[in-house]
């Protein structure tokens, strides 16, 4: 719903009013106002589904607007990747994720132009986040790419053994590298087959 709430230099600005079950949300019309409003609103469904929201995204590509809304399975995976189900996130809550959140944002949230709603999951190569994911993927082949030198090297592959201290150790069949959580500038799995 769209509410005219101040006049700055002659022209009104919206409030977009999104509702929760425990207080009203009043979102500007900017656009990262109506991102976190989204992301909340995917966040409350993810949860209630027993997913967490990974990431939001709302860009212009080349089919048009796309709403892209990641999300991932709550808890850690064993070590030996099995791909059994229960695992991994399923097409099937994919799914009902989208449902939910389009029945949501079409009665809650306005959006000026037309847009795709895309729901996945971060993949098999996803991209790591923090030592969390570090400690979750302890088994997992990573690729990292850091922001100073590891044994005079800023790219370090192989095996995430464990998460001591701040600390990633990565074994690549010869060594074991010892990565300082601090010096990750990017990180992601490796697929293996």
């Amino acid at each position: 719903m769209i509410v005219p709430r101040s006049r700055r230099r002659g022209r009104p600005q919206a409030t977009i009013v999104v509702q929760s079950r425990d207080k009203a949300l009043a979102v500007s019309e900017s656009p990262t106002d109506r991102l976190s409003a989204v992301r909340q609103i995917a966040e409350r469904v993810a949860r209630s589904h027993g997913l967490e929201l990974f990431d939001v995204q709302f860009r212009r590509e080349s089919i048009g607007w796309v709403l892209r809304i990641v999300i991932d399975r709550v808890g850690s995976p064993a070590p030996e990747h099995t791909g059994e189900a229960g695992e991994n996130v399923t097409v099937s809550d994919c799914a009902t994720v989208s449902v939910d959140v389009s029945a949501i944002l079409d009665a809650e949230v306005a959006f000026e132009q037309q847009y795709t709603l895309e729901v996945s999951s971060p993949g098999l190569d996803r991209p790591i986040r923090g030592l969390d994911d570090f400690e979750r993927f302890v088994g997992r082949r990573v690729k990292i790419v850091t922001n100073e030198l590891v044994d005079g090297q800023r790219f370090v592959s192989g095996r995430i053994a464990d998460v001591r201290d701040r600390t990633i150790l990565i074994e690549d069949g010869k060594t074991t590298r010892r990565v300082p959580g601090t010096a990750v500038a990017r990180a992601q799995l490796e697929v293996e087959i």
